[in-house]
């Protein structure tokens, strides 16, 4: 398992390393020493192994993840997982905002509270934050699910596409074009399996839940829509 020291080792020769890891290598469990915050920490991975940052890191931690499972033992600076293809992120302490922006694919689990914009722009991951969220959570989210077992700043949702967010604590306010929905069958099937990819299988009731989503009233320009947009 190699282990490497970013205050004695750059972490250009790390993220370097990283990225030309053959997919047949033997050498699949990494641990990082001494982040001390620095930035793009084990961005652009694409290789099935596992990085262990132990530590707090800065911005854009994993961002860019494809197929590896990222492990920040700390808190994690602006855009954590940013543009994450697929592969699993995983911060034990608290995140900065915009975690998981863009993110494709894959699954970020925040073990602590998550700031402002934490989802903005998703485009198909699946987001836990077992904590809070800030103000304007999934701004402009297009597919994929938040799921908050804590409470929601304002504007949550704001200019929702078609992600689909679970929160069990309160809503400080919805966002343009973002109302509650019914908890149907299926959404707490999915929501379950959600819990359960975090590590809360049985430690967490969907029921205890509220659905929220787009009412698509903004898909297409209205006049009488226009002070939403």
């Amino acid at each position: 398992m190699p282990t490497v020291d970013l205050r004695t080792q750059p972490l250009r020769a790390l993220n370097r390393t990283l990225h030309a890891l053959r997919p047949d290598t033997n050498e699949t469990h990494w641990t990082v020493a001494n982040p001390d915050g620095r930035h793009a920490i084990a961005a652009g991975l694409d290789a099935a192994v596992t990085v262990e940052v132990a530590g707090n890191a800065g911005y854009y931690c994993a961002g860019m993840n494809k197929r590896a499972t990222v492990i920040v033992r700390g808190n994690a600076g602006v855009g954590v997982a940013e543009n994450m293809m697929s592969g699993l992120v995983c911060v034990r302490g608290d995140a900065s905002q915009s975690a998981g922006a863009t993110a494709r694919g894959g699954l970020l689990v925040i073990d602590g509270n998550a700031g402002a914009r934490c989802g903005i722009a998703m485009k198909g991951v699946d987001i836990v934050v077992k904590g809070a969220v800030g103000h304007m959570s999934a701004f402009m989210a297009q597919a994929g699910t938040l799921t908050v077992l804590g409470d929601a700043g304002e504007a949550l949702g704001d200019s929702l596409y078609e992600a689909r967010l679970y929160v069990r604590g309160t809503v400080a306010s919805l966002g343009a074009d973002c109302i509650e929905k019914a908890m149907r069958p299926e959404h707490l099937e999915e929501l379950g399996a959600k819990l359960a990819a975090a590590g809360l299988s049985g430690a967490v009731d969907p029921a205890e839940f509220r659905r929220y989503g787009s009412a698509r009233t903004l898909y297409h320009f209205h006049v009488d829509n226009a002070g939403a947009y």
